[in-house]
């Protein structure tokens, strides 16, 4: 069956449009809130900036969105995404079978974009209410200080983190046309400052971009691209957000955004080479506010702070993609994730929103303003855009385009990239080293889980895994067995049977083992998630038995996971068509009862002593399980909170090993030892 919320988002709609322009524009939308102000500040201030400078600085501006974002993003990686999902992850799990070693970009790649994902929304709110401070209404000057701009900023991104349990799609029917005004709006402005000089059009030549970095009045020479790469931090975010949205309206709505941008770069660059004796009274200076009408300053205001927050937005729920995404590459555990709307790209993950909302606060109250927090900008988000342009190399490959073309791109990207990456790298003690923590603290989670879980499957017992149908005679056996009291009726265990046959020997372990458990019927359960939102089915497997029940869940992703709901249903079916024995029940408070008692195990695994491991590899799997512990509830993932539940602790055994033997002596006489 074609998955129909698929189909609607490759149609280019105009709600599409809208609400693409709602979610995915929000950073790159709100550069022009800085990008001018760090360039005009990183040279010594409005006073010491002359037209060649603007000029060449606005050049670089543009060419830099055009290569990067349209070039590189729109039209090259939109087009690779994995059923419609977009993002470094998804990327690389469409080139993984290439190389082995393609993990590590992936996984640098992605931490050092969920680390931007903490400070987009710090310094753009930010830079937005800095644009209130000192502003007089009347006689009143609301916002006074930097401690009340920090306050207002704190208080507007706890309201934002709260309401990401709506979902993206209510968000982006809200802020989709408050982003078209936003966007109409730069033009708007940019166009009114432009009009006063049309010579500045010349910026648009390439040639501008590249004088710039090796001129005199480029004072912080190649470092310029410091400030420059500003503009684009929100092409990733881009990328990551196709799934919510749909290429189709990514694409048909990028050219409106564009010139929107290039308008506004050009009116402020007309404005700051008018006002070259401008001084700010309060010491804090912003183009971007200054170009805008004195009667219409508030507005501006408003509208630079909501758009913020809708900046804010998409890359927190590009965040949400990217570790749903990890989860299933086994990169990160597996999370809770909550789907707010029928379309499956729309999630939300309450202990991630929780975590990017500490370190955003966090990174407000270290920082303190903006200009600060620009300095910590951008370095992430370089190294990620490199590492999807060495996945983009393979992804090319594997779409058999000539191998010249792939190192021409290559090439190209990597050293526009590269180039970024030294310039923000200047910036590493100035608050870039914030995020190079962040990041080196994801990736060092990543790698563990990552590696960990491969240390575990190459050194596992090649007899971990066993064939569920050769020991159904032996559990029916013990099932009639009057030797051992029952344990219970249906005897549950949450356990993957791969091919419909095999089982990790541990379940049985379990069983027959540790205390046989006597019960009626044996239940091997596995929960499939599908992609169509309210699935129920089940399918089932008895092995010719009465006793022993293989039982695949087949559930939609906005289905409650209620297995003991389900189940009890399942049980009941099953006894009415004879697939089972039935279960009577002689004590019960209702009437006919035919279904009995359920117990639920949960089998977690601890190293056994007899593991025998390197030292680097005993380290990797008990890191691993120590993460497992830490962030995972299985009961909750199966709904089993407020059921019958019990989680065992079963040794794992890996690597060779050989049993300890003590050799039995004939001893006549005590001995006596020192």
């Amino acid at each position: 069956m074609k998955d129909m919320s698929k189909t609607k988002k490759q149609k280019l709609t105009f709600a599409g449009l809208l609400i693409a322009i709602g979610i995915v524009y929000g950073d790159i939308g709100t550069s022009p809130l800085y990008v001018m102000k760090s360039i005009v500040t990183e040279n010594g201030g409005i006073s010491n900036v002359n037209r060649e400078l603007i000029v060449g600085s606005i050049s670089l501006i543009l060419w830099t969105v055009t290569l990067l974002t349209t070039v590189k993003y729109v039209l090259i990686a939109l087009k690779a995404t994995n059923h419609g999902e977009g993002g470094i992850f998804s990327l690389y799990a469409l080139v993984r079978k290439r190389a082995k070693w393609l993990v590590i970009p992936a996984l640098i790649g992605g931490a050092a974009l969920l680390a931007d994902g903490t400070l987009t929304p710090a310094v753009t709110v930010t830079t937005s209410i800095e644009g209130l401070k000192n502003m007089r209404f009347g006689e009143v000057i609301p916002v006074q200080t930097q401690d009340m701009v920090i306050a207002i900023t704190i208080i507007i991104l706890l309201l934002l983190f709260s309401i990401q349990r709506m979902g993206t799609s209510v968000i982006g029917k809200a802020f989709g046309p408050i982003m078209m005004i936003w966007f109409t709006f730069l033009g708007v402005i940019g166009i009114m400052n432009l009009s006063h000089d049309w010579s500045l059009l010349e910026a648009i030549n390439p040639i501008h971009a590249i004088r710039i970095l090796f001129s005199p009045a480029n004072k912080v020479g190649i470092l310029i691209l410091g400030s420059i790469f500003l503009a684009t931090t929100g092409a990733e975010a881009l990328y990551s957000d196709v799934g919510h949205v749909g290429k189709a309206n990514i694409m048909g709505s990028w050219p409106y955004i564009f010139v929107c941008l290039t308008l506004n770069y050009l009116g402020q660059g007309v404005w700051i080479l008018h006002n070259g004796s401008y001084h700010a009274g309060n010491g804090d200076f912003n183009p971007f506010f200054e170009v805008v009408p004195g009667s219409w300053r508030l507005f501006a205001i408003v509208l630079a702070t909501i758009a913020a927050i809708i900046a804010s937005q998409a890359l927190i729920t590009g965040s949400f993609t990217l570790v749903a995404e990890a989860s299933s590459l086994k990169f990160l555990p597996r999370m809770n994730i909550i789907y707010p709307s029928t379309e499956k790209g729309q999630i939300y993950i309450p202990s991630i929103n929780k975590m990017i909302c500490v370190v955003t606060v966090a990174i407000v109250l270290l920082f303190r303003t903006s200009h600060h927090m620009e300095a910590a900008y951008g370095l992430a988000i370089t190294v990620t855009m490199l590492m999807t342009t060495i996945l983009l190399f393979e992804y090319l490959g594997k779409k058999s385009k000539p191998l010249y073309l792939r190192w021409i791109f290559l090439i190209v990207f990597a050293s526009i990239e590269g180039m970024f990456l030294i310039s923000s790298l200047t910036k590493f003690l100035h608050g870039g080293y914030v995020t190079v923590l962040i990041a080196g603290f994801i990736l060092g989670i990543m790698y563990i889980w990552f590696y960990g879980n491969k240390i575990r499957d190459k050194r596992e017992e090649k007899n971990a895994y066993v064939r569920l149908d050769e020991y159904t005679d032996m559990l029916t056996e013990l099932s009639h067995c009057d030797d051992y009291p029952y344990y219970a009726t249906n005897l549950v265990y949450m356990a993957k049977v791969k091919y419909n046959k095999f089982i990790k020997r541990e379940m049985l372990y379990s069983i027959l083992d540790k205390r046989p458990k006597r019960a009626k019927a044996y239940w091997f359960v596995t929960v499939n998630v599908t992609n169509e939102p309210y699935t129920a089915e089940y399918a089932i497997n008895t092995y010719g038995t009465k006793n022993v029940i293989n039982i695949q869940l087949y559930l939609g992703f906005r289905k409650q996971t209620s297995v003991n709901v389900y189940l009890r249903q399942i049980v009941h079916d099953l006894i009415a068509d004879g697939t089972i024995e039935g279960q009577p029940q002689r004590f019960t408070t209702t009437p006919g009862r035919d279904v009995g008692d359920f117990s639920f195990v949960i089998v977690n695994d601890v190293i056994s002593p007899l593991t025998k491991l390197t030292a680097y590899e005993k380290f990797m799997v008990e890191a691993r399980v120590w993460l497992q512990n830490l962030s995972s509830n299985p009961a909750s993932w199966f709904g089993l909170e407020y059921a019958d539940t019990i989680v065992e602790r079963v040794p794992l055994v890996l690597g060779d090993h050989k049993d300890s033997r003590i050799k039995r002596i004939k001893r006549i006489k005590p001995k006596k030892y020192n």
